[in-house]
């Protein structure tokens, strides 16, 4: 990965409809597709959680897909929080529980 200061890491929490409508895996597409690593994972809560790391960029592409989702999806709330990178990820990938 190249130096920390020109990548970043979200950490997203997603709301609404979006367990059941394909979101995690529209999520890691898209963000394969921006070149980003981190997780997608389905919540007990009904919520996505997404962690991504990459370009600050290629990350803010990121959350506006995010807060349209794939068709079927009907995204309430993105609530992002930012953090440092630590490049714990060498790619992206859905988590299943």
């Amino acid at each position: 990965m190249e130096n920390t200061l020109s990548h970043r890491r979200i950490q997203l929490r997603i709301s609404g409809k979006v367990q059941g409508v394909y979101y995690r895996s529209s999520a890691s597409e898209k963000a394969r597709v921006l070149g980003l690593h981190g997780t997608v994972r389905n919540l007990p809560t009904g919520d996505v959680e997404l962690i991504a790391e990459g370009r600050s960029p290629d990350l803010e592409s990121l959350i506006a897909w995010c807060k349209l989702g794939p068709p079927a999806a009907q995204v309430a709330a993105v609530d992002v929080r930012y953090e440092d990178a630590t490049g714990e990820y060498r790619d992206f990938r859905v988590v299943r529980r």
